[in-house]
């Protein structure tokens, strides 16, 4: 089993990554709040995942917090550093709980959270550094200088945005910033960025979609997935949820979560589930 047939995406045209990664998130405790109950399964996961062939992990400062990016140091980080595995994560959020989150956009708490993160990471640089969101009480345009000091500096090799417009996203490029990558909620029932994605794909940027697996009333029985499983005996909903994304567009990089080694087993075995054209489309236009 490997991801490998998932295929490639340059990460702004120069940052290869295989297109289904691995999203930290869920290695944390519940309501992504303090330690897993098991961390030396979130280690187990972490290693099975590079063994799979994941070299794209997808993580942030808020994750725990700290919890996710210290556990990836202590899975992943060795003599020659993270030896080939991209490890992006994210800033700008911040935890009063379990489920709790709030944005701070202000550009000295930004630089706070990436210089906390290599810390943390033992990076000199991070490959990628995404806004996790953009704070509306700080003038967005301070919080992209931020980002362009970042990347001028060499603490950062590309940046993202996080649950961003199009308007957002073009506003961000026109203060200078190239943008390598959008992480938007997208999914088989929540299709709500697809002008993001699209205008995404014409520009050839990277789009992560998180809450990638969930596929809402489309998992009921009788229904278009049902339908397709039905075709495919042994795959789960999730499975199909996620070829579909790798089928949906070039650029799509798919980064499911989980804190179980055998789910994330699973959820890699989507790399070797072929859809019809026939089953892409209606599950299209479900």
């Amino acid at each position: 089993m490997s991801v490998a047939r998932s295929g490639t995406f340059r990460l702004a045209g120069r940052l290869e990554v295989t297109r289904l990664g691995f999203g930290a998130m869920r290695i944390t405790g519940p309501g992504i709040w303090g330690p897993p109950a098991d961390p030396d399964e979130a280690i187990r996961v972490l290693r099975r995942a590079v063994e799979l062939g994941v070299d794209f992990i997808d993580t942030a400062d808020a994750y725990g917090p700290e919890v996710s990016e210290d556990l990836i140091f202590r899975a992943l980080h060795g003599a020659d550093g993270y030896d080939g595995v991209v490890v992006a994560t994210k800033g700008g959020l911040t935890r009063q709980g379990p489920e709790r989150w709030a944005p701070v956009g202000r550009p000295e708490y930004l630089r706070q959270c990436l210089q906390m993160s290599l810390r943390r990471l033992g990076l000199e640089q991070v490959p990628l550094w995404q806004l996790h969101r953009i704070d509306r009480r700080v003038p967005r345009e301070e919080q992209f200088g931020v980002l362009k000091e970042f990347v001028d500096e060499g603490l950062v090799g590309l940046v993202g945005l996080s649950q961003v417009g199009v308007d957002e996203i073009r506003a961000a490029r026109e203060a200078g910033l190239e943008i390598a990558s959008v992480q938007n909620r997208y999914n088989l029932s929540d299709r709500s960025a697809e002008d993001v994605l699209e205008y995404c794909e014409a520009e050839g940027i990277g789009f992560i979609p998180w809450a990638p697996m969930a596929a809402g009333r489309l998992a009921q029985a009788g229904g278009v997935l049902d339908q397709v499983l039905q075709a495919h005996p042994g795959a789960s909903p999730s499975q199909v949820a996620l070829a579909w994304l790798l089928r949906r567009s070039p650029v799509v990089l798919p980064i499911p979560g989980t804190g179980s080694v055998a789910h994330l087993e699973a959820n890699c075995a989507a790399a070797d589930l072929e859809l019809s054209e026939q089953e892409v489309t209606a599950l299209e236009a479900a």
